[in-house]
Parts: structure tokens; C-alpha cells; sequence
């Protein structure tokens, strides 16, 4: 990529929505051959090759669901560590599952590496031109070294449950842990209390400094 901000949303397109030559030419194209790839469901790790297991990851996602709904939503890039984090949301089905349907949200933190020394191009022919993938040039290239995404628990929970039953118990079981900070926080109250007025927060003195004098 040339430009990694501009050029991800497509990417992210390619990689879920394309047909198979297209979607391998793709890794190819954008992975370098030691990424790795983190979910919560699964894993790669990093060595030489380990993009063609990747590959085998999207492979796979787009067999389960072949019509995929998938939108970016936001990125941000922090170009001082060449890491993109990008917000994406999807409704995934599963065909072989009448009614499944699981709208879910997640970050995907996508680390970069800045021009290494292979070609950007795939390794094989393949008619990807009509899908407008940028093609090379003497500029400098990112490509992803790593991927993983990221989802609240409620969101990967929507993936075992249908209607978002479990994912709703989640979501119930957030707020009566939320009331139960509340209740310590009120309760324990004189324990902030010493902290403020007699330690003067944990960045001045430790309590055996205090009980000291």
C-alpha cells in the first residue's frame, strides 16, 4: 500500500467479499510472508510462510459465509508505530444455518512494515486488474506484518447464540457488575478518603510512609 488509510477499506473488501483467485491474490499482495494473524477463534503465528495459513483463514470465512455484509467505519493510523486500527462491522452468516445472523463490531489493529525487500505482486498471473488494485510503484510500500482483531466479549458471543441471547446475559451481567462497583465504591468509602487526605495518592507515599510520619 501507498497509502495505507486510503487503500484499507479496499483491502478489507478484497479480503471478504472477492471470489477465491482474487481474495489469495490479495494476501499475497498485502501480507508479507511472515504475518501472523490473532482472533479470538484462532491463531497463526509468525514465521516464513505462515501468510499461506492466513489465506486459508479467509478462505475458510468466506466458505461459511459466503455473502458477507461488511463496512469500515473508521480508521486511525499512528504512523510513528505504522499501526492502522480500524473499526469495521459486519452481519455474519452462516449458509448452512437457517436464520443465523450475527451483526457484530470489532477493531482490527493492523501492524505495518514499510517497503521489505520482496516484490508487492503476486507470485502467480491472476485477473485482479478489474478489481482495481493498486499496483506497484518506486514510492514507498506498507504491508501488513500483522493482524488482530478485536471484539468485546458480548460482540464474539453472537456468534454462538442466536437473537443475541447469550450476548444479551452478558450485557445484564455488565450492569449488575457496574452496580456492584458502585455499591464498593460507596461502602469503602473511607478507604478513598485516606488515600486522598492522609497518603495523598499512591504517587507521593506508600502507606508505611504515612504510618510513619
Amino acid at each position: 500500500m501507498e497509502d495505507p488509510v486510503k487503500e484499507i477499506p479496499q483491502v478489507v473488501h478484497l479480503l471478504t467479499q472477492s471470489p477465491p483467485s482474487i481474495q489469495r491474490a490479495t494476501v499475497e499482495k498485502y501480507f508479507t510472508p511472515s504475518a501472523s494473524f490473532t482472533h479470538p477463534f484462532c491463531r497463526t503465528g509468525s514465521f516464513e510462510g505462515s501468510r499461506w495459513l492466513i489465506w486459508c483463514i479467509y478462505r475458510w470465512y468466506k466458505i461459511m459465509s459466503p455473502r458477507i455484509d461488511i463496512n469500515v467505519d473508521g480508521i486511525a493510523y499512528d504512523e510513528k508505530n505504522l499501526t492502522l486500527y480500524v473499526n469495521i462491522h459486519q452481519n455474519f452468516r452462516i449458509w448452512m444455518v437457517p436464520f443465523f445472523n450475527a451483526p457484530v463490531s470489532l477493531v482490527t489493529v493492523l501492524k505495518l512494515v514499510r517497503h521489505p525487500p520482496f516484490s508487492a505482486q503476486p507470485s502467480y498471473s491472476t485477473p485482479i486488474n478489474r478489481y482495481d488494485i493498486p499496483t506497484s510503484s518506486e514510492k514507498a510500500l506498507y504491508f501488513i506484518q500483522s493482524q488482530n482483531d478485536l471484539y468485546q466479549v458480548n460482540e464474539y458471543f453472537k456468534f454462538f447464540s442466536q437473537f443475541g441471547i447469550l450476548s444479551g446475559l452478558l450485557l445484564l451481567g455488565q450492569f449488575v457488575a457496574t452496580a456492584l462497583c458502585i455499591l464498593g465504591a460507596t461502602i469503602l468509602w473511607p478507604v478513598s478518603w485516606v488515600e486522598q487526605n492522609v497518603i495523598g495518592g499512591n504517587r507521593e507515599k506508600s502507606i508505611g510512609d504515612a504510618v510513619r510520619g
